[in-house]
């Protein structure tokens, strides 16, 4: 397997690894809730908001740029699902220009913090080497693959439920988004880290 192939699977198994980071996809999910499948390329413009700030502090932290407590990190990232799902709850139906920048913003914003969580673990893999620049590159074009992954299984069930079934799209948004707020408290209580 060539070391391009190794990180881009790396990448792609980092959000889609349900067991482990089932933190990653409850994200993406709670960014994705306001959304239904006619918003897609707003929604894969958002996953790639997200993916642009990742990969920029995964590269700073795995370059030992920045470092910051990996506790820290571990805790931040649920405060950064129970944040973004809350205030899914208090958008309106109907989004706003002025909404969507804000979604972009926070979606880039809490993508720095989420890129922290996985360096320490990407640092030991490429141990000594100085060039690391197409392993990130693959690493992040993983990610971003595995996101549009979560993405397509999500636009199809919202696509059943909102277009098909009918489901009222406020009470989906709403269900989703408190159900993954929920989970969010219950990380965010096992990663109290002071």
């Amino acid at each position: 397997m060539g070391e391009f192939q190794l990180y881009f699977g790396l990448g792609k198994d980092h959000i889609l690894d349900y067991a482990n980071g089932y933190d990653h996809i409850l994200f993406v999910l709670s960014l994705c809730a306001v959304y239904v499948v006619s918003d897609w390329k707003r929604i894969f413009v958002l996953v790639t908001a997200f993916t642009i700030g990742h990969s920029i502090t995964l590269a700073l932290a795995t370059l030992s740029i920045i470092s910051v407590n990996s506790s820290l990190v571990e805790f931040l990232i649920p405060l950064t699902i129970f944040i973004t799902s809350c205030s899914n709850l208090f958008k309106k139906d109907k989004s706003s220009t002025r909404i969507i920048q804000a979604n972009y913003v926070m979606a880039l914003f809490f993508g720095l913090i989420h890129g922290m969580g996985f360096s320490n673990y990407l640092k030991a893999l490429l141990g000594k080497d100085q060039s690391i620049l197409s392993q990130l590159l693959a690493f992040n074009l993983g990610l971003e693959f595995g996101q549009i992954v979560i993405v397509g299984v999500f636009m199809a069930i919202c696509f059943t439920l909102v277009d098909l079934m009918k489901v009222n799209r406020r009470d989906w948004k709403m269900v989703l988004s408190s159900a993954i707020a929920g989970i969010a408290l219950i990380l965010i209580k096992d990663r109290i880290f002071w």
